[in-house]
């Protein structure tokens, strides 16, 4: 890890950072401090909650008719404890950085509540096709296609950033490509727990490239693309 660790940030800073700087407005050195920080806060989890859920276990058993020894499958449930955490690198990082966009950035557009309801418009229809595309996988978690909630939220940007009076695209596209995915993959999907069977859910785990934090750069990116 902390051999690789500086060219990784130093490729994500080179790679996006321009998207960061020139789209979002972000001063640079926060830029290369939010990379920095959601690398290394890919590695932390941080516990929420703990909720009850089943675990099928197959077990073969041995059943003896007529002196004839038979071996059947047998599935049960087995009860288990199964610890919710947020990843401070996938899910927070993200989601502060969406707050900061809104509350900095935002209010810098011509009209400022026009482009509040652009983003809650991006938002939803995000949060909606990530809950149709998200699949519950026992033992596994919650998984979606990666390309999925990017392209919807950049489209959606390219759509409602001139409507009515003009908008940051690069907002629009990162805050709904960010709080869309969490909120239509993880969120919406939280009573569906239960049914997984496994031992810990990480919204926002899976390290820096989980779908909630890449879903907003790539959004961002796409959008910086198309607008080029």
């Amino acid at each position: 890890m902390l051999l690789w660790a500086p060219t990784l940030i130093a490729f994500m800073f080179l790679f996006f950072g321009p998207v960061f700087v020139l789209g979002l407005k972000i001063p640079p050195y926060l830029a290369f401090l939010i990379f920095l920080a959601s690398l290394l806060g890919s590695y932390v989890n941080i516990p929420i909650a703990e909720v009850s859920s089943e675990r099928p276990i197959l077990s073969i058993e041995r059943v003896e008719v007529f002196g004839i020894s038979w071996y059947v499958p047998r599935l049960s449930l087995a009860k288990q404890k199964t610890l919710i955490v947020v990843n401070l690198g996938g899910a927070i990082i993200p989601t502060l950085v969406s707050l900061y966009l809104i509350l900095f950035v935002s209010p810098l557009d011509p009209s400022p509540e026009i482009s509040y309801l652009k983003i809650l418009i991006a938002t939803t229809i995000v949060a909606l096709i990530s809950k149709l595309n998200a699949r519950v996988i026992p033992g596994f978690g919650i998984a979606a296609p990666a390309l999925v909630a990017p392209l919807t939220a950049s489209l959606a940007s390219a759509f409602l950033f001139k409507a009515h009076s003009l908008s940051n695209p690069f907002v629009i596209a990162y805050v709904s490509g960010t709080l869309g995915t969490l909120i239509g993959a993880d969120l919406l999907n939280l009573r569906k727990i239960s049914k997984l069977g496994s031992a810990i859910v990480s919204i926002g785990g899976a390290g820096t490239f989980d779908g909630v934090y890449m879903a907003g750069v790539m959004a961002t990116t796409l959008t910086f693309l198309l607008a080029l």
